[in-house]
């Protein structure tokens, strides 16, 4: 074995992380990637013997909401596997360092690595007042937004808000709120991890492909890799058979959505978002928002509080379905076809216990033969 390998494993002894745990963790990062089992052993390798890239974090118009949903990835752990494989130059939330320590490390990180670091932004950039409603270190969000990412080998939007302005640049948008892709127009090797927040184990399986692979993922139209955007949420849902059967939740709290039911009728914007919350799911892939019987609000697509609302009123029209306009024909027609069947049945039934007949061997179920 390699000494770096044993080196990693050594450290993740020391923390209480067997070897079986981080293969696990691998395999699931190769899973998450739409990879073979077989590439958890190149993962591994990898992630073990790469060399250390540097990681730029920025903050500007945003909740924090994706810091704290990268620092909750457990098993292992985020900070365990990938932050100590990359290294966090700049982080305002986690960094010791604080004032003028801090703005020059990021400033001697900029000058010193041009084209070795990987940025990542949190948040929307305001370009309203010259950028002066979002101002760090005597500077505009704007402005560092254009230093850094202008030198950087990446730019990774997190949030929907860094990658397309989200509730920040909702109308009427009193800040001049706009994406990372807007505010800095010719940034190289651009990737959005759009949701609010992101999920968590998206951006480390965006790090870990990188080491792997030493280059970043396919994209879709906006940008974001398709491991994690590849697929509308209906595609995969959990609750896709009582939507394709015309069943559906018409009141909160009724049988339907006890039983757990289709939430279209509901506002659920699933047929209409591309993100894997149904595969990888959230807080240690316990749940996620529509298995907690919430219809999903569409978070992860561009300007989705102002085309995704009202959330709990559905979607007139949604591409590729066609059932928007038709949902309650949909419904009452699959309802009409199984009361006839039931009825035919019945009626059936009847007349057969009426003429004295019973059932012959072939009508009997096959336990029931004799």
């Amino acid at each position: 074995m390699a000494r770096e390998q044993s080196w990693l494993l050594d450290e993740l002894k020391r923390r209480g992380i067997s070897r079986r745990e981080f293969l696990g963790f691998c395999a699931k990062m190769a899973a998450i990637l739409a990879l073979p089992s077989s590439a958890a052993g190149a993962i591994a390798k990898a992630v073990a013997t790469g060399d250390k890239p540097i990681l730029v974090w920025l903050e500007f118009q945003d909740c924090c909401g994706n810091t704290e949903s990268f620092l909750r990835a457990t098993r292992p752990t985020v900070a365990e596997i990938i932050l100590d494989t990359f290294s966090v130059n700049y982080h305002e939330t986690l960094m010791a360092a604080a004032g003028h320590q801090a703005e020059a490390a990021l400033n001697q990180t900029v000058a010193g690595h041009p084209g070795q670091y990987i940025a990542v932004i949190e948040g929307s950039i305001p370009t309203g007042k010259n950028g002066a409603y979002c101002t760090i270190g005597g500077k505009s969000a704007l402005q560092i937004a254009r230093e850094v990412c202008g030198a950087a080998a990446a730019t990774v939007a997190v949030g929907t808000c860094a990658a397309f302005g989200g509730i920040p640049a909702a109308r009427p948008n009193p800040t001049g709120a706009v994406a990372v892709g807007d505010a800095v127009p010719d940034v190289k090797n651009l990737i959005n991890l759009s949701a609010c927040p992101m999920n968590a184990e998206n951006i480390t399986a965006l790090l870990v492909y990188y080491l792997t692979v030493k280059q970043w993922p396919p994209l879709d139209q906006y940008r974001r890799p398709l491991f994690a955007y590849g697929k509308f949420i209906h595609d995969n849902c959990e609750r896709r058979a009582h939507f394709d059967a015309g069943q559906y939740v018409e009141m909160w709290g009724d049988p339907a959505h006890r039983q757990g039911h289709c939430l279209y009728k509901m506002g659920c914007k699933g047929p209409a978002t591309s993100q894997n919350c149904p595969v990888v799911r959230w807080n240690e892939a316990t749940n996620w928002p529509i298995g907690c019987g919430h219809p999903c609000v569409g978070c992860a697509e561009p300007n989705f509080w102002d085309t995704m609302t009202p959330f709990y009123r559905r979607l007139p029209n949604v591409p590729g379905f066609g059932v928007g306009s038709n949902l309650d024909r949909i419904g009452i027609g699959a309802a009409a076809v199984v009361a006839a069947a039931s009825l035919a049945h019945g009626i059936g039934e009847i007349v057969r216990h009426r003429v004295g007949t019973k059932p012959s061997d072939s009508d009997r179920p096959s336990g029931d033969k004799k």
